[in-house]
């Protein structure tokens, strides 16, 4: 699948509908063999010539997929000129921890459009990473908008608009040329209209589709020709999975265990990912709970194909008794690579 030349307008499908999404039963906690908790939500699984072999839920109402969504955008600002590669690339696609490496990749990127920490327009904050939050507050430093979690994408949106001459205090403006940019490339590597545009929690526009959408973008990713603007930020992604996401990151760790794969994690129980031959998952947790997100993902790539095997240390996290293991966080049997496709919530 060769993503060099962008979809046609006309050929978009229509934007996804909104509405009360029919989540499913995904994921069980389970204690000394009953099930304590349930976490609903929706998972779709796309083989490698773009159907979907198995869906749970509702994969085709609109949602926002958060920094899920952020490779997408990494694509936008390199089509439109960003010159970044390797691990400054990563960073411009990431959810960084806020370690020092993910700071001094931010004020590279800034220094080379001639900007500071100044010019970013995301929201303050502290870092993502606990132990780095915890230093961070021991050392009593306050919140900024280099630590964001956001901040790597914020200064390549800051040097792409410098590049094109475009103007920089309201970058973030939805109707802004890089913004337009964003959600012209959101439409052609989803393969659909966007139904609602509102504002994350950086301050960047955030864009609603389907979760079948954004599997569908994360394999025109993933399959794009070596060397196209999609190619460049998966090679990125996952020569320098760290720049994305941070040391001991269960998205950085996915990466490392699968070769090959591109995974990028989202708030609110978002995960999308895929590999070089157009196999890819998709996957959202109602109720935002990640600790859902990673076993159901893991569940969901052994059901596209990947060997369980590779995917064990992503089974989910123990639940304690005493201070002993007594269960844990389990998949659906739904979700077993043997058990047949469900009937769909939904088509």
């Amino acid at each position: 699948m060769n993503t060099s030349s962008p979809a046609s307008p006309a050929s978009l499908a229509a934007a996804p509908p909104v509405r009360e999404p029919l989540h499913a039963p995904v994921a069980h906690l389970i204690r000394a063999g009953i099930v304590e908790g349930v976490h609903h939500g929706s998972v779709v699984v796309l083989g490698p010539d773009g159907r979907v072999p198995f869906r749970l839920g509702d994969t085709e109402a609109a949602f926002y997929p958060r920094s899920a969504l952020k490779p997408v955008q990494a694509v936008a600002m390199v089509r439109a000129g960003l010159p970044l590669d390797g691990e400054l690339l990563s960073l411009a696609a990431a959810s960084h921890s806020g370690e020092e490496r993910h700071l001094a990749g931010t004020r590279r990127i800034l220094a080379l459009a001639g900007l500071t920490e100044d010019h970013l327009r995301n929201v303050p904050d502290l870092p993502f990473g606990p132990a780095v939050r915890d230093a961070w507050v021991r050392e009593g430093r306050p919140p900024s908008r280099l630590a964001q979690n956001c901040s790597g994408k914020h200064a390549a949106m800051l040097y792409t608009a410098h590049l094109n001459g475009w103007s920089l205090e309201d970058y973030l403006d939805p109707a802004h040329p890089l913004q337009q940019a964003v959600a012209e490339t959101v439409e052609d590597l989803t393969g659909q209209r966007v139904a609602r545009v509102t504002v994350d929690g950086c301050g960047a526009p955030l864009f609603a589709v389907s979760l079948h959408g954004l599997a569908r973008a994360a394999a025109r990713i993933t399959t794009a020709a070596p060397g196209t603007p999609e190619a460049r930020v998966a090679d990125a992604m996952r020569e320098h999975a760290e720049m994305a996401s941070g040391t001991g990151r269960d998205v950085a760790a996915l990466m490392r265990a699968v070769p090959g794969l591109l995974a990028k994690d989202g708030f609110e129980g978002v995960q999308v990912a895929a590999l070089p031959d157009g196999r890819a998952i998709a996957v959202k947790i109602a109720d935002g709970a990640d600790r859902a997100r990673i076993p159901v993902a893991a569940a969901a790539l052994a059901r596209a194909g990947v060997d369980p095997a590779l995917l064990g240390e992503f089974a989910g996290e123990q639940v304690l008794g005493g201070g002993r293991p007594v269960g844990g966080v389990r998949p659906v049997h739904a979700l077993d690579p043997d058990t047949p496709q469900p009937s769909p919530t939904h088509a």
